[in-house]
């Protein structure tokens, strides 16, 4: 039987199956060198937490690294995932200004009432990349499953960039299963990488 995390605010019972620490592995596609060759396949590992302290958002943290000898680091990520919705005086920000007064979000029933015609919620992304790229994603979250798509982006002009980015993520046989798909400056989505992760705490 599924129970809640421990102090979970109740606009994010519905991302209750992510939080915790997940861990294992991958495959991501890239070219080896600068030679015309076909994208080929490696495997890497990567461990994630989804987190939360009591404010309004989850926190997510993922770090990986190729499997080989020795191995090599892939780029990390930080974020914060929300339930899309309008903000209000008692939400946080700007800045750090604490809110002013009780959230409008009290009940169960409340929280229903953000469901979307697909009978899902609407969600906000941001993820944090260390190459210098920012990146916002919408998306919807039904049952244990998120589909999420990039909005806009904001990068530094040293960054690696690309056009678009889709991300699918969905808890199968209790194991956290993720696909990611990206689009390079002119050119189409693509398959980039996918994970199966087990939950470890």
């Amino acid at each position: 039987m599924f129970v809640l995390p421990e102090g979970l605010p109740l606009e994010l019972t519905p991302f209750a199956f992510l939080i915790g620490k997940w861990e294992g592995t991958g495959i991501i596609s890239f070219k080896d060198n600068d030679s015309d060759d076909a994208p080929t396949d490696h495997e890497f590992r990567q461990r994630v937490e989804f987190a939360h302290d009591g404010s309004n958002a989850i926190t997510y943290v993922s770090s990986a690294e190729l499997i080989g000898d020795p191995s090599t680091a892939l780029p990390s990520e930080i974020g914060y995932w929300r339930l899309a919705r309008k903000s209000e005086p008692a939400d946080h920000g700007p800045g750090l200004l604490p809110g002013v007064g009780e959230p409008s979000l009290k009940s169960h029933e409340d929280l229903e009432l953000l469901r979307n015609k697909e009978g899902g919620f609407d969600i906000q992304v941001s993820t944090l990349h260390p190459g210098g790229v920012a990146e916002l994603y919408n998306g919807v979250i039904k049952g244990a499953r998120i589909d999420l798509a990039s909005v806009s982006g904001a990068a530094f002009e040293t960054a690696k960039t690309y056009r678009h980015s889709t991300r699918l993520y969905g808890l199968v046989e209790n194991a956290l299963l993720w696909v990611w798909e990206i689009a390079l400056p002119g050119g189409e989505l693509k398959p980039h990488a996918s994970a199966r992760l087990e939950r470890v705490e």
